[in-house]
């Protein structure tokens, strides 16, 4: 089996942590792992690299990974944290031959293609800049030994997935950033998975996002082998939420890499 891995880009909500202007204790602390950047992450098996969103601090997120290219970016909705970084993508553009796949839902391919059409225009043919090829997400999809799976959530008013990927003798990994309600044609894909990343954003409620004590109750529902929170507030200071956990639960950073082979 080759190496499976999936990274942590980001982990952070839609400001990031520190956030401008905050005193707070977390904004303010010296412990890296509550220095968030917005939510992203990479997903690794043998030469297949896929990239999920491109947010805002995708071009720091890639310089501080040694990231130089990927093979396909998968878009789980159109809000700008999630998408505000696409010109960057002209970086992974560059060396191939071909096209950057785009994977998104119908109404998210709309909203990319309305805010970033130059990029999907057949006039942008001048070498330097994004060169996508739109793909609308319609079911379950491959790259390389990848096998992907779009696990639509309830988040907000906008159309919103979350991904399942799968590969042969990898550990299956579910990664849902952004979500209020798992509906239970969802929750029938990722029961049991290895791995379950959820949206946790902060202890107090929040009308389109998990709070802390939602996700866990997301959490033993799904009964994964393990689970880490992610996109998480200034709320969430790193240690003292870790603590609070249950067996089994974990508060991801951003940088950390889980070995899924």
């Amino acid at each position: 089996m080759p190496r499976a891995t999936f990274t942590f880009l980001g982990t952070s909500t839609s400001v990031g942590v520190p956030v401008i202007g905050c005193t707070c204790d977390v904004c303010r602390s010296d412990n890296p792992k509550n220095n968030r950047l917005r939510s992203s992450a990479l997903v690794r098996c043998g030469d297949t690299s896929v990239l999920v969103d491109s947010g805002p601090d995708l071009r720091a997120q890639a310089l501080r990974e040694g990231l130089a290219a990927v093979d396909a970016v998968v878009y789980t909705h159109a809000h700008l944290d999630h998408v505000a970084g696409f010109d960057e993508l002209r970086a992974f553009c560059w060396h191939k031959d071909g096209p950057l796949p785009l994977h998104a839902t119908s109404g998210c391919m709309d909203a990319l293609m309305q805010m970033f059409g130059w990029a999907f225009s057949p006039e942008n043919v001048a070498k330097g800049y994004v060169k996508p090829e739109g793909r609308r997400i319609d079911g379950p999809f491959c790259h390389g030994p990848l096998r992907i799976t779009p696990l639509p959530v309830e988040h907000a008013a906008v159309e919103t997935v979350g991904f399942l990927f799968e590969a042969d003798g990898m550990r299956s990994i579910a990664y849902l950033p952004d979500v209020k309600r798992i509906p239970p044609e969802t929750m029938g894909l990722i029961r049991g998975v290895d791995v379950f990343v959820v949206d946790a954003l902060r202890p107090g409620a929040h009308p389109t996002h998990f709070t802390v004590e939602e996700a866990l109750s997301a959490v033993a529902d799904v009964a994964p082998g393990e689970a880490w929170l992610t996109h998480l507030g200034h709320e969430n200071e790193h240690d003292a939420l870790q603590a609070s956990l249950p067996e089994g639960v974990r508060v991801a950073w951003d940088g950390l890499t889980l070995d899924l082979a």
